[in-house]
């Protein structure tokens, strides 16, 4: 959404038309104004109305959501814990990292579970000290949702809704990248 404190550049329009794979006309004829317009707007000519300038971004953002794919947002390399790890080793990288999950790996660094604050806490009030001293697959919960690096944003953005707090990345059986609901929200703000 254009806001009158953040309108967009010439240039900065003329990027998003691009970087959309439209071409002035089409951009045009999804917005509604001429192609004659897009081409004085880009070049920085003319300055349109507040309601135009609000169309073209809108069709901007919409084209640009469709293409949106997850390996755009992923965020890697991925802090993973091995499940033959203690558990102490997982919340030592989780402090360190300041995660409230990692994705558990196996020997090859296939996914098989995910280790929460939650997990950690449960454990040390069932077991007490010894806690610290379990393998992390002892207590691993399940894997995080799995998505291709070619899945569509939309669907990732369902997935982060459902009350999952990350979804994997994962190509030919291998993490990488993953997604966080934080992840989601930088990505609008910047």
């Amino acid at each position: 959404m254009v806001s009158l404190c953040s309108l967009p550049s010439p240039e900065y329009l003329r990027y998003l038309r691009k970087k959309a794979g439209l071409t002035q006309k089409q951009l045009a004829e999804k917005a509604g104004v001429s192609q004659s317009l897009i081409a004085r707007i880009e070049r920085g000519t003319v300055d349109p109305r507040l309601s135009t300038l609000r169309r073209i971004m809108h069709v901007l953002e919409e084209v640009l959501a469709e293409k949106s794919r997850a390996k755009d947002f992923m965020h890697h390399p991925v802090v993973t814990v091995h499940e033959d790890d203690t558990l102490k080793n997982a919340a030592k990288i989780m402090w360190e990292y300041g995660y409230s999950q990692l994705p558990v790996v196996d020997e090859k660094g296939f996914p098989v579970g995910t280790i929460y604050e939650n997990t950690i806490i449960n454990a040390i009030m069932r077991y007490r000290e010894k806690a610290f001293d379990m393998k992390v697959k002892d207590i691993m919960e399940k894997v995080l949702p799995i998505v291709d690096p070619s899945e569509p944003a939309d669907r990732v953005f369902d997935l982060l809704i459902r009350d999952f707090p990350a979804v994997l990345v994962v190509e030919k059986g291998r993490i990488v990248g993953i997604i966080t609901k934080s992840d989601i929200i930088a990505r609008h703000l910047l």
